[in-house]
């Protein structure tokens, strides 16, 4: 069975086309629990993101701060396994036939087996994977049965990258170039910075993909903001804090769909 990576560039192409970024959602699978994590991914899509990222919670995370921690903390201590995760992205997919990626390190991929994770995500009619700590230059195998399967590898540029290494990434990856607008890990923040702006533009420099911002985006003027320069605005923590800050898990899903629907909006530039 393939994959979805045409799903998401047709996404993506279609947010383009309505002179618009696209709402691009991140959320842990596992958290709060198996169940609650589908509901809230399925929330997120409902409430108007175009695509969702499908965290593999980690013990050892380089990338994503306290909160996107604290959260993948909860999923591992209640035992969520990968299977959990393609469930995940079964049922959201499913559910609203959105484009759904799943967000990993590669040591859980390395470990579980490449030819597996991509076969398993495929048939779960996943679009692809984000990789942030892969070297690219060490990603062939990865991504020879992502192309085999239908899978976008999306991989991360910063901007420390040099316009020579940018070139090297965008080439290797394909779906769209995961931009984060800053140097340190996730967390919402007060601006989202000039920085971010400057690596869009040497990134579109180098490819044709889509290039889609994230790491510091939390609020619809912010989205507004990076919508000015980005295809794509990424949010995460602020979706993950509203689940943690919510009195219950039922409250959590209805906190990320309205939080989903004011993000929409301000890639709209309707804040």
């Amino acid at each position: 069975m393939s994959g979805n990576i045409q799903l998401l560039s047709d996404t993506l192409a279609a947010a383009r086309a309505e002179g618009r970024s696209a709402l691009i959602a991140y959320l842990p699978a596992g958290f709060p629990t198996v169940d609650g994590g589908i509901e809230a991914v399925k929330a997120v899509l409902d409430g108007g993101a175009d695509v969702v990222e499908v965290g593999l919670p980690h013990s050892d995370p380089v990338l994503d701060g306290p909160v996107i921690q604290t959260a993948d903390d909860i999923a591992l201590r209640g035992g969520v396994k990968i299977a959990d995760v393609m469930r995940t992205v079964r049922e959201a997919h499913a559910a609203t036939g959105k484009p759904v990626l799943v967000m990993t390190y590669w040591n859980p991929i390395d470990r579980y087996g490449v030819e597996r994770f991509t076969a398993e995500l495929a048939e779960a009619g996943g679009a692809g994977c984000i990789l942030p700590d892969l070297p690219v230059q060490e990603s062939a195998p990865w991504r020879e049965h992502a192309d085999k399967h239908g899978l976008a590898t999306v991989f991360v540029v910063a901007p420390s990258s040099r316009d020579q290494r940018l070139a090297e990434i965008t080439e290797a990856g394909s779906g769209f170039v995961y931009a984060a607008s800053l140097m340190g890990v996730t967390g919402t923040r007060e601006s989202v910075g000039a920085q971010a702006q400057d690596l869009v533009e040497r990134t579109r420099a180098t490819t044709d993909l889509p290039v889609c911002v994230g790491l510091g985006v939390s609020n619809a003027a912010q989205a507004a903001e990076v919508a000015g320069f980005a295809d794509g605005v990424i949010v995460g923590s602020a979706f993950v804090k509203r689940m943690l800050d919510a009195p219950d898990d039922a409250a959590g899903v209805e906190a990320v769909r309205a939080l989903a629907g004011k993000l929409a909006k301000g890639v709209r530039g309707q804040a």
